[in-house]
């Protein structure tokens, strides 16, 4: 027990600092004209350069050997094991949401796997045609009204939100690996599941870095809309939308806005304008009584 408290308290106080630190920053770190989800963008995007700079000397290599050498089957394994274990914490926040379905099914995905699939190497429950949910505490807090935040990109983690970098807090109640009382063992994990997660992107990555004009920009809308999406399980309200998601989803700008349709001068009819007399017709009624028989 005195292990645990301590190692909790760790955990606290390192994310309270680090939260602290963003705070502080925020006001020489905010640009002008700044995405209105992203007013930290001059330090995202330090953050997100070293990232990619780690990613390229160390992640990705790593990432691309495992693809390319470790077996098929072994990878998919891997990949099972890890995932079973996110299941306690999702039925838990599935409860908290008030989900009671999606909890009860998770609860017995884990069970089936963690028994039947030899400690979730195996998904038997996906065989069984269990859904598999997802669901964690900044999701809960969505579900409830806290809203995102700002934009953030965390050293060595990735993107995130201010909101989910709270929620991260209780990493120790959720994280099944964190439970792991020898530090050798629970470090390993920790970092064979990054390696797992990198070779899950790594395809992704690739079209990324060769597609994006900006990466840094697309990846942070693509977060944020994903993001949005699972906390409304596919379904934002309407007022979740952003102003550009608005304007093409209706083809209208959304009430409050500055800006208004042109006048079109072209669009007046045709039958307003004053049209001349023909002396053609005119004379053309005159022919037949000039005209002898």
């Amino acid at each position: 027990m005195p292990k645990n408290a301590i190692k909790l308290v760790a955990i606290y106080a390192r994310n309270t600092l680090a939260i602290g630190f963003f705070v502080v920053i925020s006001g020489c770190a905010t640009r002008p004209n700044a995405h209105p989800q992203d007013p930290w963008e001059s330090y995202n995007r330090g953050a997100a350069t070293f990232n990619d700079h780690v990613d390229a000397v160390i992640a990705k290599p790593l990432a691309t050997a495992y693809q390319k050498f470790v077996p098929h089957l072994i990878q998919t394994g891997v990949n099972n094991f890890f995932s079973n274990l996110t299941d306690p914490w999702t039925a838990i926040n599935s409860v908290l949401q008030l989900k009671p379905q999606a909890a009860v099914e998770t609860v017995f995905r884990f069970g089936v796997n963690t028994f039947l699939g030899f400690g979730g190497l195996f998904d038997i429950a996906s065989e069984m045609r269990i859904e598999k949910h997802k669901a964690d505490f900044g999701h809960t807090l969505g579900y409830w009204g806290v809203g995102p935040g700002p934009y953030l990109v965390i050293p060595f983690l990735g993107p995130s939100t201010f909101r989910d970098t709270l929620a991260s807090t209780l990493i120790a109640k959720g994280d099944l690996v964190w439970q792991l009382e020898k530090v050798k063992q629970r470090n390993a994990l920790y970092a064979f599941r990054l390696l797992d997660q990198r070779a899950n992107v790594l395809r992704n990555s690739n079209v990324l870095e060769a597609v994006a004009l900006d990466k840094y920009t697309f990846t942070r809308d693509i977060f944020l809309q994903i993001r949005q999406n699972e906390v409304f399980d596919g379904n934002p309200p309407e007022e979740a939308l952003s102003p550009d998601d608005k304007a093409d989803a209706t083809g209208i700008p959304p009430p409050g806005t500055e800006e208004k349709p042109e006048p079109r001068y072209d669009l007046e009819p045709i039958q307003n304008e004053p049209t001349e007399a023909k002396p053609v017709e005119k004379q053309s009624l005159l022919l037949p009584e000039e005209n002898p028989s």
